[in-house]
């Protein structure tokens, strides 16, 4: 039993050792929306009780704004949906509604893009937890000229492109952009 303890402890320092800081900070993220931060193409739900014509879901756009009736466009893109939620109950209160009670939640995250040595590349929806071989996976598997040992991470808001080998668990987030380079023969 002590043994089994021991390998999930020196697993667990492995595969944190494989992850750049960047990464190890951002495992949270995703799989927690309250520290989660909301970029262009998130859909959000929010409800404003007492409010039906407020209340919907609204996409993030381009420029990282919501536009919510009755509290107009809201900067979106880098905020916490607990602070986008005192960002629309702040500008509900300056219109008409009195004392908005307000709830943000994600509706969908954005999506990744997967490219290269995949059967079908493109962009697939985020789900919480997902490593990059279930990326593979939706993009409808290797190629038989993919190399499957390594892959090409570049993080969302990142312009450098990462290797990480394909025989350890790396998560993704939103917005990544994976890609599976070609074996040579």
């Amino acid at each position: 039993m002590l043994q089994h303890f021991i390998r999930l402890i020196a697993l667990l320092l492995i595969l944190c050792a494989f992850a750049p800081p960047a990464a190890r900070a951002r495992d949270s993220g995703a799989s927690n929306p309250r520290t989660y931060l909301l970029g262009p193409n998130d859909r959000v739900r929010v409800k404003v009780y007492g409010e039906p014509d407020v209340t919907g879901e609204y996409e993030v756009d381009s420029s990282g704004y919501v536009s919510v009736p009755l509290a107009g466009r809201i900067k979106a893109s880098g905020t916490t949906t607990r602070q986008l939620e005192r960002a629309i109950t702040s500008a509900l209160a300056k219109g008409i509604v009195r004392d908005p009670r307000v709830n943000v939640e994600i509706a969908a995250y954005r999506p990744f893009y997967i490219l290269g040595e995949v059967k079908k590349s493109g962009e697939y929806p985020y789900r919480v937890g997902m490593t990059v071989l279930d990326a593979v996976a939706s993009a409808g598997g290797f190629t038989y000229r993919a190399n499957e040992s390594k892959v090409y991470l570049r993080r969302a808001g990142s312009t450098v492109e990462e290797i990480y080998p394909l025989d350890a668990p790396v998560l993704i987030f939103p917005g990544d952009n994976i890609r599976i380079p070609e074996r040579f023969f």
